[in-house]
């Protein structure tokens, strides 16, 4: 009775299924859209800073150490998904999805608004820029987990596996975006003109949430009495989920060496390319057109989840060892967006498959420590490329990712999907 917008858009797409069928769920569904736009500015925010802080590092405040020095970032910029895990999916499961990621949106605003003041009086100290790069990770780790736990909140179950490919597509496009702008304007307007555009974005996507209609959500109504026990610790989540812990594992250890290409690039463009902030854009902007690209198309990767995602390993590891070989911008480029439509395609298989294996009850933990499992590599990843980048060449460090993918291609190439499962499980857990 209550949930008239809903209804409404169900009906519609009755009387009009073909009409329905070819708008894109962006335009059809306005909540979702706008919820949608908000974490494209969220996450482009984010990696804007992200990747003109590690070049403004590397480029003009660090003079020796710099790779320690950029990993340290990229170290501070991880660790908050990691930590503050629980903290986040309690207070996803416990408050509105809307406040939480209206309230990530405005501190993360405010945070990036105050760098910018102090930064136009004068140059700011690298702890500051570090705690600023901390706490806007740390409004993150709460955006991007709550986002995802709202998609039944906003679609239809028809739609889910459809708004999960436009949800992982906003990585790819904030690294687009995010990676064109970050480097660019850093040379042009310093950590000032950084820090201003991300608060912006921040405080622009806040409001794009603050005007989006949620449903209400069906796990909290006030007659079901046996959702509180369904709350489970974010151990015993995994821990009755075999099969999904195992495929978590795989892409922990092959993230410690996927995430330091963020490390990688602009230590490999200052020394062996000697470029700037534009050849930064360049290879970044690749990553993450790839990766945009794969995100729509990774549904359409033949085989098993696990088959299609040790094969996509595989061509990651190829292209990212290739640099290591041949040092021309050009093919770095290509070999980066191959990369990142590799983890775009995986990306959208897997969180469509947990979407679908996860119990509703226990989405709100899942996310919460499926980010925290998936980034626990991070901040280790960044430091030790880090400060192997002040002692080995890029182009080692390049080989080294390669290699450092095929162990875990290989895992989850041998990794078999669990039985059918008895009717009782299959209940619960709502495997297909």
């Amino acid at each position: 009775m209550t949930t008239t917008s809903p209804v409404t858009e169900t009906e519609t797409g009755t009387e009009t299924g073909a009409g329905r069928r070819r708008a894109p769920l962006v335009l059809r569904n306005r909540a979702f859209g706008a919820v949608w736009l908000g974490q494209i500015l969220t996450q482009a925010a984010v990696r804007m800073f992200q990747v003109g802080v590690a070049w403004w590092i590397v480029a003009y405040a660090v003079h020796g150490a710099r790779g320690l020095a950029s990993g340290l970032f990229m170290a501070a910029c991880t660790l908050p998904a990691v930590a503050l895990a629980p903290v986040v999916a309690r207070a996803v499961a416990r408050f509105a999805h809307r406040s939480v990621l209206r309230t990530a949106a405005a501190l993360a605003g405010g945070a990036s608004g105050a760098l910018a003041v102090w930064a136009y009086g004068g140059g700011p100290p690298l702890a500051t820029v570090y705690a600023a790069g901390l706490a806007l990770a740390t409004c993150q780790a709460f955006f991007d987990p709550c986002l995802t736990t709202s998609v039944p909140e906003l679609v239809d179950d028809a739609d889910i596996e459809t708004a999960t490919g436009f949800e992982l597509s906003t990585q790819s496009l904030a690294g687009l975006g995010g990676a064109l702008l970050g480097a660019l304007t850093v040379d042009r307007a310093g950590v000032a003109g950084l820090a201003a555009g991300c608060a912006a974005a921040y405080l622009g996507a806040a409001l794009l949430v603050a005007g989006a209609r949620f449903r209400t959500a069906v796990p909290g109504a006030g007659a079901d009495a046996p959702a509180p026990p369904q709350r489970r610790t974010l151990r015993r989540i995994l821990g009755e989920l075999p099969y999904v812990r195992r495929i978590l594992i795989c892409f922990t250890a092959a993230n410690l060496f996927t995430t330091a290409v963020f490390v990688v690039i602009p230590l490999y463009t200052r020394s062996v390319l000697a470029g700037g902030g534009g050849t930064v854009a360049l290879l970044e902007a690749s990553l993450g057109a790839g990766a945009l690209v794969g995100s729509f198309t990774g549904t359409r990767v033949p085989g098993r989840p696990t088959v299609a995602g040790a094969w996509c390993l595989g061509l990651m590891a190829l292209a990212l060892a290739l640099p290591g070989l041949v040092g021309h911008r050009l093919v770095i480029a290509g070999c980066l967006a191959v990369a990142g439509w590799c983890a775009g395609a995986v990306s959208v298989r897997f969180v469509a498959l947990f979407q679908r294996l996860v119990p509703p009850a226990d989405k709100p933990g899942f996310f919460a420590v499926m980010q925290a499992v998936l980034g626990a590599s991070l901040p280790v990843a960044s430091l030790a490329f880090g400060f192997a980048g002040d002692f080995l060449s890029p182009q080692t460090l390049c080989l080294v990712q390669g290699a450092g993918l095929l162990p875990a291609a290989c895992a989850l190439a041998l990794l078999k999907s669990p039985a059918p499962a008895p009717a009782a499980a299959q209940h619960a857990g709502g495997e297909q």
